[in-house]
């Protein structure tokens, strides 16, 4: 299994990184990473997502949201084709800091036969999208709380 991880320190209370998170139907003004996402933030849905990979070739796959625990924990799980050939398990987690605001964790496990072949041309455009993605969140967030 491969990794990528991010994470940063937002100045807003959780519940406000968790309602930007979650209003997929706002992606489009604030999401360079992710424009789009056809759904609803409900265990068990198939969502359409579609990602912009800075230096990356744009897809749109079919996830199904695993977990939902509100205001902590988004997950989707992502397949090619059949299981076990790419998997992407994507978790956003959000914990409060000592001094009110959030800290985002934004990571995506990767597992499959295809994962070796695919995962290294993928992963830095894919790890630029997950940074800008959550630097537009802190900054969304932020304008929110002040």
């Amino acid at each position: 299994m491969r990794e990528i991880v991010t994470a940063i320190d937002v100045a807003a209370a959780p519940e406000i990184v968790w309602k930007i998170l979650t209003d997929f139907g706002s992606y489009p003004e604030w999401n360079p990473f992710i424009p789009e996402i056809v759904g609803a933030a409900v265990e068990g849905t198939r969502l359409a997502v579609r990602i912009e990979p800075p230096g990356g070739k744009a897809m749109t796959f079919r996830p199904t949201i695993l977990r939902v625990a509100h205001p902590r924990e988004l997950r989707w799980l992502g397949r090619l084709l059949l299981p076990g050939l790419f998997d992407g398990e994507h978790l956003f987690q959000i914990e409060e800091t000592a001094y009110g605001g959030a800290r985002l964790h934004h990571r995506e496990q990767f597992s499959g036969l295809l994962v070796p072949l695919f995962l290294n041309t993928m992963s830095g455009p894919t790890r630029k999208g997950f940074e800008a993605m959550n630097n537009a969140l802190k900054k969304r967030a932020e304008g929110r709380a002040s």
